[in-house]
């Protein structure tokens, strides 16, 4: 549609001045920050269309409050009681009811029909080059690189532990890595309760429930860390459910995929190890 081209162009313009907006909002605007009003910076086409649209849904509804606002305003004044001490006695006007029927049910079209649209484009799942399965626990995710094979967990950094340049209760000893301009296909699930995997500038908010695999998709389109949490009440700890991506130009990536191999299978090879000596103990006792 040409308007949604136009305020996607709005945006875009908007989205290339993000640089000379003060120092203190472009350093964060991966990841929330104090008396924040507006979307965090969109790091994918779904999050740039989510924008648009709300764009758009925002005009729509400022146009109406500025209508009805002057309606009530001139009505207050031209049919007030010192102006018309007689009033008129008329009831109906077919014309009048047919337009305030026809246009309410025009706006609700011009609404839904890119709603419906970007459900669709949020809802299929590209050609992806890449599967990330997303798995979440109570308290933590685990992430399975299918294609590469390895798998490893990630817990919140705990507050003491914090270093410089991470945020508190956003930043994971294990960041989830993904490569720029690629296309994503992420599957998620849950182990033991209903939790919500969600990523702000991703324009993505999806459930992860036991025993079903639900699934979306992204393309970052700029390198960066990205910050999220869990957005479904889960238990005592929901609040300490991070989510810290760090998406990387694809050869970075590549690089990462061969360290991460090694790291994560020593990893795994050193729990199945106190596993056993953990068995091994319970059977002597």
């Amino acid at each position: 549609m040409p308007m949604t081209s136009t305020i996607r162009r709005a945006f875009g313009a908007s989205a290339a001045a993000m640089p000379f907006l003060p120092q203190c909002a472009f350093a964060q605007e991966r990841q929330p920050w104090p008396w924040q009003i507006d979307f965090q910076a969109a790091a994918s086409p779904t999050m740039e269309r989510i924008a648009a649209l709300t764009l758009s849904i925002n005009l729509i509804i400022v146009a109406i409050v500025v209508l009805v606002t002057a309606l009530v305003v001139y009505a207050a004044w031209r049919f007030r009681a010192s102006r018309n001490p007689n009033p008129a006695r008329w009831t109906h006007n077919t014309r009048l009811e047919i337009a305030w029927t026809t246009i309410p049910v025009i706006i609700l079209l011009a609404i839904a029909f890119p709603s419906f649209r970007l459900l669709y484009f949020m809802d299929r799942v590209q050609e992806a080059d890449m599967t990330l399965k997303v798995t979440g626990h109570q308290w933590y995710w685990s992430y399975e690189y299918p294609d590469h094979g390895f798998t490893f967990d990630a817990l919140m950094v705990q507050p003491e532990e914090t270093k410089p340049g991470q945020p508190r209760l956003l930043a994971t000893d294990n960041p989830v890595v993904l490569p720029v301009g690629v296309p994503i296909r992420i599957q998620l699930t849950a182990d033991d309760v209903i939790h919500s995997w969600a990523v702000p500038a991703f324009g993505i908010k999806t459930d992860t429930v036991p025993g079903r695999l639900n699934e979306t998709w992204v393309q970052v389109d700029q390198p960066g860390i990205y910050y999220g949490q869990c957005s479904e009440l889960c238990g005592v700890n929901h609040a300490f459910m991070p989510v810290m991506i760090r998406a990387v130009p694809k050869a970075e990536f590549d690089e990462w995929v061969s360290q991460a191999k090694q790291q994560f299978a020593r990893q795994g090879e050193r729990q199945i190890a106190e596993a056993e000596a953990g068995g091994a103990d319970r059977g002597v006792r």
